[in-house]
């Protein structure tokens, strides 16, 4: 009897290695799925910081809204969109050293249609070789507005990553990898507009110790006061501002305030992505700003970029 209990046992083991050894290697195909988040940017109902008044600054009977440059945007189609996209690629593998992607779109987008189909940016992390994953949160949506709304708010990105790692994990599928998305470093890409929600996810958004570095893409639009004080407190990151004609003067100002406080920075691309590299890519007039993310100095600028982090590599 005895004998017959542990060749059951065995079998059962034997049985279930596959299944225990599938789920701690790389998982065989990319995951994307777009989940609402309670922690997400919108909808908001506070006060806009540079100026202290409400946000929704516009009532018509039951519906609110906010005045902007191009007419009044309304809170139910504008700003109620809590989804994230999340996408884990395939070879990711929860026993290697991971990096989360968070990537903040300009004006203009949904999630679908620009951040997914249009400037690839799933796979652009894909291809880029890293063992990373992507965390894309809805701004306004397909408006002219570069607005943070909850991100505004001290500590809000914290609590968005942190339930990210939760949202990870029931799309990656294992419990095992939550400890993983819970501590994993972050690089922020901005574009566009997306410099913006940036500038205060850096100044009080309360992950400051686990963000690793900053990529700006056509996108240093302003805030540079936000942006120095980041580097002056996080000289171990690395930060990077790729552009065109559009916000050259900007990064221009920007290199002068760097010089002024006596922190260093290169004009040439970087090779590696490292702890104390602050680098400025003058990529040219004739790069259309609305094509930026996929094809500017190269194709697939993001995948370039993101390649250039050491450390975090894919096994192929």
């Amino acid at each position: 009897m005895a004998a017959r209990f542990t060749q059951v046992m065995l079998g059962c083991i034997a049985w279930m290695l596959p299944a225990i050894a599938f789920a701690q290697g790389p998982i065989p195909a990319t995951r994307n799925a777009l989940v609402p988040f309670d922690a997400s940017p919108f909808p908001y109902q506070g006060i806009v910081p540079k100026t202290g008044r409400p946000f929704l600054d516009v009532e018509e009977g039951e519906r609110r809204g906010r005045r902007a440059r191009s007419g009044v945007l309304w809170e139910d189609a504008t700003y109620s969109d809590r989804r994230v996209l999340l996408s884990i690629p395939r070879g990711f593998d929860i026993r290697r050293p991971a990096l989360i992607v968070v990537f903040f779109h300009g004006n203009g987008a949904t999630l679908t249609r620009d951040v997914r189909n249009r400037q690839q940016v799933p796979r652009q992390i894909v291809e880029s070789g890293l063992n990373a994953v992507l965390v894309a949160p809805q701004f306004a949506v397909d408006a002219a507005d570069s607005s943070a709304g909850r991100f505004w708010e001290p500590g809000v990105f914290a609590q968005f990553m942190t339930e990210a790692a939760d949202q990870l994990t029931r799309l990656h599928g294992d419990a095992r990898a939550k400890p993983v998305f819970e501590r994993a470093p972050i690089v922020i890409a901005a574009y566009s507009g997306g410099y913006h929600p940036l500038a205060f996810v850096l100044s009080v958004g309360g992950a400051t110790e686990r963000i690793r570095g900053a990529l700006l893409l056509d996108a240093l639009y302003g805030d540079h006061d936000k942006y120095l004080d980041w580097l002056s407190r996080k000289p171990e990151a690395f930060f990077v501002s790729t552009y065109g004609q559009l916000v050259k003067p900007q990064n221009a100002e920007f290199q002068k305030q760097l010089t002024d406080h006596g922190i260093g920075f290169t004009t040439d691309f970087p090779p590696h992505l490292v702890p104390g590299i602050n680098a400025f890519l003058d990529v040219g007039a004739e790069v259309k700003h609305n094509d930026f993310v996929t094809q500017a100095w190269s194709a697939d600028p993001l995948k370039v970029l993101l390649s250039r982090v050491p450390g975090y590599a894919r096994r192929r």
